[in-house]
């Protein structure tokens, strides 16, 4: 039995693998037919024998590209699969393109351009069909594109080596090490930092942040070797912090300055082809060849940016689609240069004018291919965060360039801003796409929608009639211009806190933090004669030099008042702690509750920083239209609550749930009355006096009693809704609210030790007394023994 087994599985394998064979033997034979017919358009020389070729061609490489499919199909090893998918796309993208060069060089042998477009598009095609070969036959002849970003790399080993047991601290060996992995490291930053597309800024910033951390090396070794051979103390401990902080700085420079160079120069990613296309459509082809550095200046900053991306991020397989499209880019440029070369010889060619169009098509398509894998590799809030602020520089680069009346700069840069906020409203509704629709999406593709129908069409109507009466010399209402500018900046603003809405205090990270109000300068403040006719109507103490809005006033406030608010304040995080503790262990997609519950903490977090002189909210009216925004969060959130109480039996649990909803309309009451009252502002011989303690702590005390409030409300929402037996009726009904525990991050089915197990501080433990084994057996109790003893 057990042999005739054997001989079964034997014959069956071997009948699996001349299945395979014939596999192989049919994909190969229809790869041939399409090497002859290559063979054969490398050598036509009429415009018959090559509509014949191609015609030939096509129907072979149709059957290649079936048969090759099948093949990737049954293909188990990830590597060939994806080198026969990219064969197979070379194959389908460049078979018009092989038809137009080809065309070209038919009716223009006497163009070398013509020549080259035909040869390059043939040498991609024989690649393709090449690399089908080698994956038919098990060849892996790939190039690797890397894995993940070798400055993020380095970083994070960095961050690894610098902890070190200090009993076994060696100073010769660890300090030539860590200083040479540091050099290593601050040189690629400054390869970042000087590149051409670096800002200013931003380079001072990372020369800053690369000089500190070689400082706080530099003390962490010194209190290495002040405690070698011991333990460690506090202070050790606290220079290891100082260490990890900097370099985590650094780090955020780094990604920074890399979305700096995104931001920029994808912005318009096709004017130079344009460009270049229309020179040669009018067959100037001297400005052809200008335009044609320009477009290759271009092409190969947009390789830099991608490969600088690619440099800082540890994503591994958006890493290789980057650098596998920038070298699509790099390839494709002097073709769409040749092209256009042709199309400027000979304007009136039809061929060339239907080449031209092809090549351009294929670089958009690259372009867009290119400009998707970065984004993929660069996250939504990191690009939020350096877009906000490039738009509110842009903005006041339009105010400046009205004040100064010059139309040429106000257009193009009005040109930048609509570009800004096109690139933002489609990276963020692409990023909505990756969640189910619910409160959050509606939220954030709302202020989308508002941003591109409401906000961009006002703000291109006043630079419209701006520059058309800056070139008859007539006046222009700067004012107004302001304020359209203003909307800009405050919608890109309210898109990005509707994104930051959905993540909790452990997702967000240091780099996408709301940065602090006096890193970032108001609209129209780069020249003080520049004021909006809205920043007059909200000066609040007009009476009162040096403060003109409640925010400054809280700043204002004795050095007393602030630390009795700084207490209040630590009594709400505390209660804000709890809040994360419930609520985030919950998945908002299809949760309309915990939804409503993040939107209304985030508000209330807004009001205790207002006390403190901080945040976005700045007047009382700020702060009056804040909680009226949490009333009505909570009216919603109570109609949905009750709605749950309705579906749940009689119980206890209801009855909680309905008295939560009282207190929470009592605090959103109690908020929307403390939130009118500002502070006290008197100018006593010349010092401000400013009191506004009661009215502060009144405000903080009422947003820590209605979170906790609304905290109980979700825990008693989820009992009503999925610990009572439901009637048939409501079994049949949707769900009100889906209550799905946050999927845990993915982690890796063989565990790896972390480098901060392998690398951990050795601590002197109990010593564990040895006990010999006649003392043990003597101790052990048997049956009988225990027998006796009753």
């Amino acid at each position: 039995m057990v042999r005739a087994s054997r001989n079964l599985l034997s014959a069956v394998t071997r009948l699996l693998i001349l299945a395979d064979m014939i596999d192989v033997h049919l994909l190969m034979k229809k790869l041939r037919r399409v090497e002859d017919d290559l063979e054969f358009l490398k050598s036509v020389s009429s415009q018959a024998e090559l509509m014949d070729g191609m015609d030939r061609f096509g129907r072979s490489a149709a059957d290649l590209m079936t048969q090759a499919a099948k093949r990737q199909y049954e293909l188990k090893d990830p590597i060939l699969r994806d080198d026969l998918a990219a064969a197979r796309a070379v194959l389908k993208k460049h078979s018009m393109m092989l038809l137009t060069a080809s065309k070209a060089y038919v009716r223009h042998p006497e163009l070398s351009a013509a020549k080259a477009n035909r040869d390059y598009v043939l040498r991609q095609v024989c690649e393709a069909v090449n690399t089908i070969s080698d994956v038919a036959q098990g060849k892996n002849v790939r190039v690797e594109n890397g894995g993940s970003g070798e400055l993020a790399a380095a970083l994070d080993d960095f961050d690894n080596c610098v902890i070190i047991n200090p009993v076994s601290y060696d100073e010769g060996r660890a300090r030539p090490s860590l200083e040479e992995r540091l050099e290593e490291i601050i040189s690629g930053a400054a390869l970042m930092a000087d590149s051409s597309c670096t800002r200013d800024d931003r380079r001072e910033r990372i020369v800053t942040e690369c000089n500190a951390v070689r400082q706080a090396l530099q003390e962490l070794l010194s209190e290495y070797m002040v405690n070698q051979g011991t333990p460690g103390n506090k202070k050790l401990e606290q220079a290891l912090d100082t260490m990890n902080q900097k370099t985590r700085d650094l780090r955020r420079q780094l990604r920074k300055a890399v979305v700096d160079h995104v931001s920029d120069s994808f912005l318009e990613s096709t004017g130079p082809l344009i460009a270049l296309v229309e020179a040669a459509k009018d067959g100037r082809e001297r400005d052809v060849e200008e335009y044609s550095v320009i477009f290759t200046e271009h092409t190969n900053k947009l390789v830099e940016v991608a490969n600088l991306a690619c440099s800082m991020s540890a994503n591994e397989e958006g890493v290789k689609m980057v650098r596998y499209a920038a070298q699509q880019i790099q390839n494709l440029c002097p073709q769409v240069i040749n092209a256009a070369r042709i199309l400027a010889s000979r304007p009136r060619s039809k061929v060339a004018q239907e080449n031209m169009e092809v090549f351009r098509g294929a670089w958009e398509s690259q372009v867009q291919i290119l400009t998707d894998a970065v984004d993929d590799i660069v996250t939504v809030d990191d690009f939020l965060a350096v877009s906000e602020n490039h738009i509110l520089e842009d903005v006041n680069r339009c105010c400046l360039a009205l004040q100064e009346r010059d139309g040429v700069t106000l257009d193009r840069v009005a040109g930048a801003i609509r570009g800004r906020s096109g690139r933002i409203s489609g990276v963020v509704t692409q990023e909505m796409d990756n969640y189910e629709p619910g409160v959050y999406t509606e939220r954030v593709l709302d202020a989308v929608r508002l941003l591109k129908s409401d906000v961009m069409p006002n703000f291109s109507s006043h630079v419209e009639n701006a520059v058309n009466a800056l070139g008859v010399n007539r006046t222009v209402d700067e004012n107004e211009f302001i304020d359209a500018s203003r909307l800009v900046y405050d919608g890109v603003r309210e898109i990005r806190r509707a994104v930051l809405l959905n993540r909790g205090e452990e997702d967000v990270d240091s780099d996408t933090e709301w940065e602090e109000e006096t890193d970032i300068s108001e609209i129209g403040s780069v020249r003080p004669q520049v004021e909006s006719r809205t920043e007059s109507l909200i000066d609040e103490y007009p009476d009162i030099s040096g403060i003109t809005n409640a925010r400054e006033a809280m700043k204002k406030l004795p050095e007393e008042e602030k630390a009795k608010i700084a207490q209040q304040v630590e009594v709400f995080r505390v209660e804000k702690r709890a809040f994360d503790r419930e609520v985030s262990k919950w998945d908002d997609q299809g949760n309309d509750v915990i939804v409503l519950a993040k939107h209304m903490c985030m508000i209330m977090m807004e009001m205790t920083d207002f006390t403190r002189g901080r945040g976005p909210l700045k007047t009382t009216m700020d702060v009056i239209n804040a909680a009226k925004k949490i009333s009505e969060a909570g009216t919603k959130l109570d109609k949905l609550a009750r709605a749950i109480a309705d579906q749940c039996p009689e119980s206890t649990t209801k009855k909680d749930l309905l008295a939560y909803l009282q207190r929470i309309a009592l605090y959103c009451h109690q908020l929307n009355i403390t939130s009118k009252v500002k502070a006290d502002v008197q100018n006593v011989s010349g010092e401000l006096i400013v009191s506004g303690l009661d009215s502060a702590t009144s405000l903080i005390q009422a947003a820590k009693n209605l979170m906790n409030a609304v905290v109980l409300t979700v825990k008693a929402s989820y009992v009503a809704s999925t610990k009572y037996r439901k009637t048939e009726e409501q079994t049949k009904l949707a769900p009100l609210v889906v209550w799905r525990m946050k999927a845990p991050e993915k982690k890796p089915l063989v565990r790896r030790e972390a480098p901060e197990d392998v690398k951990a501080k050795v601590r002197k433990g109990a010593g564990v007394k040895q006990t010999s084994p006649l003392k043990m057996l003597s101790d052990f109790e048997g049956p009988q023994d225990s027998d006796d003893d009753i």
